[in-house]
C-alpha cells in the first residue's frame, strides 16, 4: 500500500453519484485519493483536513481541487467561507491516511519508535497522547481506555501505566504493555490502547458528531452523505445520525472491502461505508 491508496474508491464514487460540475467536500481529504477520482469525473471539490502538515504534503494543480485547514466540526464555516455552498455530496473517511502512519513522526503507529504525539492538529490541540498518560489518575485511564478502547483489561493497563511512569515514547508504552503476553494478545491490546489515546486526544466523537449533522444542512435535495468508519464507536455516531428526518438510507446494510482489496490494503478490513440521501 502506499500513501495514495484510499479506501473502497469505486464505491464512494458511486455512493456520491459524482456528476461534472457538481460540488462535492471531502471532510478528511488526506492525501487526496477519494478527492482526485471525483475530479477526475469532473465534479468540483473542497478538501477540508485538520491535519496542517498533511495539507502540506498534497500538491494540488486542478482549478477544480480546493484545500482548506480545519476540522470538520466546522464543516458548515469552512464551506461558507470559501462560497462553497449548497453542496451534492460530502464524504467523511475517519481512517487516517498512510502518510500519518508512516511519516508524521507523531506515535500514530505503534510499530515506530517516536514520541507520543498523536495529535492530528500540533498547532491548535494543546495536550498530547504522553500527557494524558503522565497525568491523568489511575481511574481516569481506566475510563478513557473502557470508553474509547473498549477495553475489558482497562483497569490492568491502567494500573501499568500509573506504576511505569513516566512514558513519553512508544516503544516505552509497548514494553510496559507487552509484559507476559503473547504476540497476539500485545497487538490487539496496543491497536485499542492508541485508538483510545487517539480519540482522547483529538476529541474525535465530538467531531464526528457535530460535523455529520452540520454537514446535512450544507446539501442540496438529493444530495449524498457518505461516510467510512472504521471502528465500532464511529459506526454508531454515524447510524445515530443517520436517522435524522431529512436523510433517507441509500442502504439497508454497509458496504464493506471486497476480499481482493483488503488482500491489497489490510486497513480496509475494518471499513464500513454507509450512504445517505438528503430529502
Amino acid at each position: 500500500m502506499n500513501d495514495h491508496t484510499p479506501v473502497l474508491l469505486q464505491e464512494v464514487i458511486e455512493a456520491l453519484n459524482v456528476q461534472p460540475g457538481k460540488k462535492y467536500i471531502d471532510a478528511t481529504v488526506g492525501m487526496g485519493g477519494h478527492a482526485r477520482e471525483i475530479v477526475k469525473k469532473g465534479g468540483i471539490v473542497l478538501g477540508i483536513d485538520r491535519d496542517q502538515e498533511s495539507l502540506d504534503q498534497l500538491r494540488v494543480n486542478e482549478s477544480q481541487f480546493h484545500l482548506a485547514h480545519g476540522s470538520f466540526r466546522d464543516i458548515k464555516e469552512i464551506a461558507y467561507s470559501q462560497n462553497f455552498v449548497p453542496v451534492d455530496g460530502i464524504l467523511f473517511d475517519l481512517g487516517f491516511s498512510s502518510w500519518q502512519l508512516d511519516k508524521a513522526g507523531r506515535g500514530f503507529s505503534f510499530m515506530k519508535d517516536e514520541p507520543l504525539d498523536l495529535r492530528f492538529d500540533r498547532n491548535t490541540i494543546q495536550i498530547t497522547a504522553s500527557e494524558i498518560l503522565n497525568t491523568y489518575s489511575r481511574e481516569e485511564l481506566t475510563a478513557l481506555f473502557a470508553r474509547y478502547g473498549e477495553l475489558e483489561e482497562a483497569g490492568k493497563i491502567s494500573e501499568l501505566v500509573v506504576r511505569n511512569r513516566p512514558i513519553k515514547k512508544t516503544s516505552q508504552l509497548n514494553a510496559v504493555i507487552a509484559k507476559d503476553l503473547t504476540e497476539h494478545m500485545v497487538y490487539r491490546l496496543l491497536a485499542r490502547i492508541y485508538q483510545a489515546l487517539r480519540i482522547a486526544v483529538n476529541e474525535e466523537l465530538r467531531h464526528i458528531e457535530i460535523g455529520l449533522l452540520e454537514s446535512i444542512d450544507l446539501l442540496c435535495p438529493g444530495g449524498r452523505l457518505c461516510v467510512i468508519s472504521f471502528h465500532s464507536l464511529e459506526d454508531r455516531i454515524v447510524k445515530l445520525a443517520f436517522n435524522d428526518s431529512r436523510l433517507r438510507g441509500i442502504t439497508k446494510k454497509p458496504i464493506t472491502a471486497s476480499k481482493e482489496e483488503i488482500h491489497q490494503n489490510s486497513r480496509a478490513r475494518s471499513t464500513k461505508l454507509r450512504i445517505a440521501e438528503k430529502i
